[in-house]
């Protein structure tokens, strides 16, 4: 059974940094084609911030948040990261990891979410 896990979550001032990771479970990451990372503030939808496909480490990130997060991956632990800098109160959210075997369509595995919290 495949199980994506994050963590890192916390509460931190603007401008700080935190590292989320996420680790799988059932099967390695270098099977993936393209692994994510999402976010969820309540009563709006998800949205996309930043992935890694497995094929030669292409990165991609959304504009609110380039230059500031990198998402990265250890293959040999399983484990994909999202360091976070210079953190802003908009950044407040869940955030999800998500893995496909694909480079198309849509997720196929979601984690259960780790709260971030960015103080003013």
């Amino acid at each position: 059974q495949v199980q994506l896990v994050e963590s890192g979550g916390g509460l931190v001032q603007a401008g700080g940094s935190l590292r989320l990771s996420c680790a799988a479970s059932g099967r390695t990451f270098s099977s993936y084609a393209m692994v994510g990372w999402f976010r969820q503030v309540p009563g709006k939808e998800r949205e996309f911030v930043a992935r890694i496909i497995a094929n030669g480490g292409s990165t991609y990130y959304a504009e609110s948040v380039k230059g500031r997060f990198t998402i990265s991956r250890d293959n040999a632990k399983n484990t994909v990261y999202l360091q976070m800098n210079s953190l802003k109160p908009e950044d407040t959210a869940v955030y999800y990891c998500a893995a496909k075997s694909q480079t198309w369509g849509p997720y196929d595995y979601w984690g259960q979410g780790t709260q971030v919290t960015v103080s003013s």
